[in-house]
C-alpha cells in the first residue's frame, strides 16, 4: 500500500510541472509571436488616452512600416454647441514593431463640421 501512495504523490508531483511547463512554453510563444494589426489599432488608441487625456474618436490612417506601425487617429479636442463647432485633431501616432507607442505629434485641428481643404483638393 505504501508503494501505491507513492505512485500517486509522483503522478500528482509531476502534473503541475507538466502543467507549469506548459504554461511557460504558452509564455515564450507570447513573447516571440508580434500582435497582430487589430491589437495594434487598441494599444495605440489605449496608449494616447492615456498620454494626452483625449479619447479617440477614429483611426484615419494605419500603416505598417520598417520601424513598426504609423498612425493617424481623430480626437476630439474642445467639445462645443453645436457638436458641429467642435474641435477635432488629427495626431500622428508612431509605434514600434510590438505595438508601444514610441511618439506623437498633432497634425492639425479642425472644427468636426468643416472638410479639410487640403486632403479634399488632392495635396
Amino acid at each position: 500500500m505504501a508503494n501505491a501512495g507513492n505512485t500517486e504523490d509522483s503522478k500528482g508531483s509531476q502534473e503541475p510541472q507538466d502543467s507549469h511547463e506548459s504554461r511557460k512554453s504558452t509564455e515564450n510563444s507570447r513573447a516571440n509571436k508580434r500582435p497582430g494589426p487589430m491589437e495594434v489599432l487598441r494599444q495605440a488608441r489605449g496608449q494616447l488616452a492615456e498620454l494626452t487625456g483625449m479619447e479617440a474618436e477614429s483611426v484615419s490612417s494605419f500603416e505598417q512600416t520598417e520601424e513598426g506601425w504609423a498612425l493617424e487617429v481623430e480626437v476630439l479636442e474642445l467639445e462645443r454647441v453645436p457638436d458641429t463647432m467642435s474641435l477635432m485633431a488629427s495626431y500622428q501616432v508612431e509605434l514600434d514593431p510590438d505595438g508601444q507607442l514610441t511618439g506623437y505629434r498633432r497634425v492639425r485641428r479642425y472644427e468636426r463640421g468643416r472638410a479639410d481643404a487640403r486632403r479634399s483638393g488632392g495635396q
